[in-house]
């Protein structure tokens, strides 16, 4: 024991100074507790505690040897005499035996004749064992915990039931989303007056929108079309083509259909943006594209000049 103290502390101070050496070699530096730990306010408390905790830990275990000795003593003693007696050995039982009997009230197997009942079924004999103080321990700490709960959350209302607990901190959130949209305002978009425009920077805003998004994994990342999404490179749209259809069709969604509501987590400004990044592919022309879904889409101007040819044919 003594030899193991003699090294313990001798690695202690060899790694003392190879750290005040560090420290020295490292001047320049910040100084915390292990780049000068020699230097350090903080270092005769830490070798005060260290010392302390040694000693505490060579008392445990000087007590848990003499304890051990001293029940080794006792019970050589008991094997003497029970020798000079001519009796029987019966050694004793060990703390924690002691200690599980008395927690579970149990009886040992020899005893148990102090313990049966009368009841008698095809030899089978009835003992009368109690329920183990620990049971009995728990079952009355929770009757008391069950009178303190109804005092303190539905009598006195001292703290807020779980659904009261839920509901602030559902309003904390909502206050806490509310600032965060002050702090960083958004552009507001005029849905009715939306026009869509071949906009280099926006359209390349809507496709890392789309790619963020992960739009791809429904519609492929080149807009061709899947097995869940629709082609939205063609000219037919399940929802209307016109940029606001569009618009209203990536901010409400279509549920039924698998398509979410991005406008729930994305600004009315990104919105815009994947809206107009959707119809600059038009006409893109991918390689193996979903066949056609929906009803063909004609600008209002083509239905003009569509209207005014059928008028002239008709003159």
């Amino acid at each position: 024991m003594n030899n193991k103290i003699k090294r313990l502390s001798i690695a202690v101070l060899l790694s003392l100074s190879a750290l005040t050496a560090f420290s020295q070699d490292q001047a320049t530096e910040a100084k915390t507790f292990w780049s000068d730990p020699v230097n350090n306010p903080m270092f005769p408390v830490y070798i005060v505690g260290f010392f302390i905790i040694l000693v505490t830990a060579l008392i445990l275990v000087t007590g848990i040897y003499m304890i051990r000795v001293v029940n080794m003593m006792a019970d050589q003693a008991e094997r003497d005499r029970a020798t000079r007696l001519g009796i029987e050995y019966k050694p004793r039982p060990g703390w924690w035996s002691r200690f599980s009997t008395q927690i579970n009230d149990s009886v040992a197997l020899e005893d148990e004749s102090t313990i049966e009942l009368d009841h008698n079924f095809d030899g089978i004999k009835e003992l009368d064992n109690h329920l183990p103080p620990w049971w009995k321990w728990l079952f009355y700490a929770t009757a008391v915990w069950a009178v303190i709960y109804m005092i303190v959350y539905h009598v006195s209302s001292s703290y807020p039931l779980m659904i009261q607990e839920y509901d602030n901190e559902i309003s904390e959130a909502e206050t806490q989303i509310r600032k965060l949209k002050a702090s960083q305002p958004q552009e507001a978009i005029d849905e009715a007056a939306l026009q869509y425009t071949t906009d280099a920077a926006i359209i390349g805003k809507g496709k890392e929108v789309f790619n963020t998004m992960n739009c791809g994994s429904c519609h492929r990342p080149d807009g061709g079309g899947n097995a869940i999404g629709p082609n939205l490179t063609d000219e037919f749209w399940i929802h209307g083509g016109d940029v606001r259809q569009v618009f209203n069709t990536i901010k409400d969604g279509a549920v039924d259909k698998g398509m979410p509501a991005w406008g729930k987590s994305l600004s009315p400004g990104d919105v815009r943006n994947v809206t107009f990044f959707v119809m600059s592919l038009q006409g893109t022309n991918p390689a193996n594209p979903k066949a056609p879904q929906g009803e063909k889409y004609i600008p209002p101007a083509q239905n003009v000049a569509a209207d005014s040819t059928t008028v002239q044919a008709a003159l």
